[in-house]
């Protein structure tokens, strides 16, 4: 019996890290859009330079909670 609480470990942290991946493609998708506006207007690429840290600021968040929920799932439960 105790091991399957232990494969429910690994497969709950194996699940959780699928959010690190969402993460990835988020911040991916946050550059690819700042480049895509900053090419049609190079003038104001400038002024949304903030933008772009705070959207990479959130997406890496997310990623960085989906890594401790499979910490959590693997050393505290």
């Amino acid at each position: 019996m105790e091991n399957l609480g232990q494969l429910g470990q690994y497969l709950g942290a194996g699940l959780a890290c699928i959010g690190m991946a969402g993460a990835a493609m988020g911040v991916g998708n946050v550059a690819g859009n700042y480049l895509a506006g900053a090419l049609r207007n190079p003038s104001a690429a400038a002024s949304q330079t903030a933008t772009l840290f705070i959207g990479m600021a959130f997406a890496e968040a997310l990623g960085i909670f989906s890594f401790l929920v499979a910490l959590l799932l693997l050393f505290a439960v």
